[in-house]
């Protein structure tokens, strides 16, 4: 499967630069390859950071049928 790559230019911490080239040149593969999977890996990380909203709105109702419950147990 072809992917369509695009060129983009940013600066970054120098040392964090040269830590990734490290890591790129110990793992045998390209920088690029190495800014792709971390971007992939925030990305999921973002999607996943945030509840859902249904998931939020039952948290909420437990929250204010079982609130006092809640204060018990956690005593």
């Amino acid at each position: 499967m072809s992917q369509v790559r695009e060129k983009f230019a940013t600066q970054v911490n120098s040392e964090i630069l040269s830590t990734v080239r490290m890591i790129a040149q110990e793992e045998g593969r390209q920088i690029q390859a190495l800014v792709d999977e971390a971007l992939a890996d925030l990305i999921e990380k973002r999607r996943h950071a945030r509840p859902r909203a249904h998931v939020m709105a039952a948290y909420l109702a437990s929250h204010e049928k079982y609130g006092e419950l809640y204060k018990k147990l956690a005593k």
